[in-house]
């Protein structure tokens, strides 16, 4: 439950951001009157990614299981691609996201009545499809130890609703939140998450038959950690351990996680290291030059 608010967390006040950014700008340019474009755009936005996610649930239902691993073991490793640009992306463009807004909004604003209403869903929706697509991903590795996807999505949506909290206060000027900080380390516990989710397509494909060596682990500690302990399922769910992990599914997780976490800390050491003034959320919201 807790991987899946973070990702609701982190995703969502990414979302959140972007909206009060647009919003502010707006107002502060005295044009108010486009502010229903905007909202349009973000329920666009908010409509494709629920129908994404809802596709991505029942869509494979009805096909056979190897056909359903092989989709889901798949659509992990998309997911792992997607949320590892979206780490180091977020990361660089914490503190000049709102100059790159703020110059759309202008062209789109200059432009065609649609323009801004495509710029607030793009905007927005690239956020929602990661998040649907990582969710889905993450709450089917969870589903596997608990048995039940309703504690994972209850995560997800509390994450939501916090970081639609933290935006309407960002906005307000109400909270200050040190983004570059905020998104390094969120970053560094969706690396540790996505790797468990890549071993998780990994597996999927080994039931599907699309990879080998479903039976040939790598170690199998299910006696010390049975998988149906708290502390299993806990271990699984926050980060997608499996007891009894394969050799390829060992060899998947370290070839992922340590380069891109050994990756994502130089750069976010070098990004730390030209300014140490911190940044403002709020600052950033409210699109001043």
């Amino acid at each position: 439950m807790f991987a899946n608010f973070l990702i609701g967390l982190r995703e969502g006040l990414e979302a959140a951001l972007v909206v009060s950014i647009l919003i502010a700008y707006l107002v502060k340019t005295d044009r108010r009157h486009l502010l229903p474009r905007i909202w349009l755009g973000v329920g666009v936005a908010v409509a494709v990614s629920l129908a994404f996610g809802a596709l991505l649930t029942f869509g494979p239902r009805g096909l056979t299981f190897e056909a359903q691993e092989l989709i889901g073991g798949v659509l992990s490793i998309i997911a792992v691609g997607f949320v590892t640009w979206m780490i180091f992306w977020m990361a660089r463009a914490a503190r000049s996201i709102s100059g790159v807004l703020r110059t759309q909004i202008d062209e789109a604003a200059d432009a065609r009545r649609w323009s801004l209403v495509i710029v607030a869903m793009l905007a927005v929706g690239r956020e929602g499809l990661e998040t649907a697509l990582f969710l889905w991903a993450a709450t089917q590795a969870a589903a596997r130890a608990s048995g039940s996807t309703t504690t994972p999505l209850m995560g997800a949506a509390l994450g939501l609703a916090v970081a639609v909290l933290l935006g309407f206060l960002i906005y307000r000027g109400a909270i200050k939140i040190n983004l570059s900080k905020f998104f390094t380390w969120t970053g560094v516990f969706l690396i540790v998450v996505a790797a468990g989710v890549l071993a998780y397509g990994v597996h999927d494909l080994q039931e599907a038959r699309f990879l080998p060596g479903l039976y040939n682990l790598a170690f199998d500690v299910s006696d010390t950690i049975p998988p149906g302990s708290w502390y299993g399922t806990l271990l699984k769910g926050v980060f997608n351990f499996s007891p009894a992990t394969t050799k390829l599914e060992a060899a998947a997780w370290l070839a992922y996680f340590v380069p891109t976490l050994t990756i994502f800390l130089i750069k976010a050491r070098q990004r730390s290291q030209p300014t140490s003034r911190p940044v403002s959320a709020a600052t950033a919201s409210s699109g001043r030059n």
